[in-house]
């Protein structure tokens, strides 16, 4: 399939698939005509990358799980090195969350000085 194709079937501009393929993610190959063709395969590869930036993670983090697609692997979760990557990416989300209470508990401390009796929601 072309890169247009692709693209509609991932929902990734084919700007997005150029880019991918600059940092080293997908692979196109030439046709006699010097199209990029791509497989299903690389459907599965950019699925995999665009979810993976949809819940945060750079486009560096995505390189493990298309590592681990392309050893063959069902998800590109499944290698130990993918899995290193979630941990990292879910102690960093732990610690925004700490920061992000330590924060809302300083503007309820204000508003609770500034205005005695108001309602501080939950």
């Amino acid at each position: 399939m072309r890169i247009g194709e692709l693209a509609e079937r991932t929902g990734a501009s084919t700007r997005s698939l150029r880019y991918y393929e600059q940092h080293g993610l997908l692979q196109a190959r030439r046709g006699p005509n010097g199209y990029r063709q791509y497989t299903e395969q690389d459907v599965k590869l950019v699925t995999e990358i665009r979810a993976l930036l949809a819940v945060g993670f750079s486009l560096e983090d995505t390189r493990p799980f298309v590592d681990c697609l392309r050893r063959g692997h069902s998800t590109g979760g499944s290698c130990a090195e993918s899995v290193e990557v979630y941990q990292r990416k879910l102690d960093e989300i732990d610690a925004e969350i700490r920061v992000l209470l330590g924060r809302r508990a300083e503007v309820a401390a204000q508003l609770a000085q500034s205005c005695p009796g108001c309602f501080v929601r939950g």
